[in-house]
């Protein structure tokens, strides 16, 4: 298969499931999706009234969750008149199911509509003052996984990929807001300490297993993207002891209605 074959392909594949997802949820076209990660989950249900909701795996092609806190569901809901998909959960690259399977979402709410992307993830904090709980506007990112989620010669600009623009408006609602840079690993080991200080070195200031695929290719389908992080623990080697995935499910309990709240204002004040 041609790399322009392999685009097509996953292009088609999203396209059967936009279908779906239009038949079952009586919802012909999306404005806005949100991929919520690890911790996020308790916040979908502030976001708006919900029309329609049904597991991942009623859509072509997508694979059940294989992750503790990601509820493989997909939720449409409707914000003040905003039709918003909302994704409770995502597939991981260490779940070794392609790049393709990653980003399959994403391709997917492009094709029902969507042309905003909202990003979001639970995620270790290089910065000491932000404590497990603080949400964090993403910037930027560092790919460290060591793969493209694109096929071919496809060149693809990644300035300003996480839209000014948006985060902008977040700190209108939520003046405090810190900005960060995205690491992500191909997980599904935490990182080590010393990996942790390359990340600091290059400028790095979040750490996670998500994320930077999914916003390439939504920049590649032309959406504008919103990155926010939730630093649910020190990154390794920062806090003296060791890094536990319940701790990751505990801090975005915790952080939940504040996640909401500022994602539920931020969809209805996008233009």
């Amino acid at each position: 298969m041609t790399s322009n074959d392999a685009t097509q392909q996953a292009n088609n594949r999203a396209g059967e499931a936009a279908a779906a997802l239009a038949s079952l949820s009586g919802v012909p076209n999306h404005q806005t999706a949100v991929v919520l990660g690890s911790g996020w989950v308790p916040a979908a249900d502030l976001l708006g009234r919900t029309v329609a909701e049904f597991p991942v795996t009623d859509l072509p092609y997508f694979t059940p969750a294989a992750v503790q806190g990601h509820a493989g569901m997909v939720r449409s809901i409707d914000a003040d008149g905003t039709a918003v998909l909302v994704f409770l959960g995502r597939t991981h690259l260490y779940e070794e199911r392609g790049v393709d399977a990653v980003t399959h979402a994403v391709r997917t709410c492009a094709m029902a509509g969507c042309q905003i992307m909202v990003l979001t993830n639970g995620c270790g904090g290089l910065d000491a003052s932000w404590v497990p709980g603080t949400p964090v506007l993403i910037r930027d990112h560092l790919n460290l996984t060591g793969t493209s989620p694109l096929h071919g010669a496809d060149f693809v600009d990644l300035t300003d990929l996480y839209s000014h623009r948006l985060r902008a408006l977040c700190r209108e609602i939520d003046p405090g807001l810190p900005e960060g840079v995205y690491a992500q690993f191909r997980g599904p080991m935490y990182e080590t300490p010393a990996e942790i200080q390359m990340v600091r070195a290059i400028g790095g200031t979040l750490v996670g297993m998500s994320t930077a695929l999914e916003a390439i290719v939504a920049r590649s389908l032309g959406m504008e993207i919103l990155g926010l992080s939730l630093v649910t623990n020190l990154a390794a080697g920062m806090s003296g002891h060791a890094l536990d995935h319940l701790e990751v499910l505990a801090a975005g309990r915790a952080a939940a209605t504040r996640m909401g709240d500022l994602l539920a204002r931020v969809i209805r004040q996008i233009p």
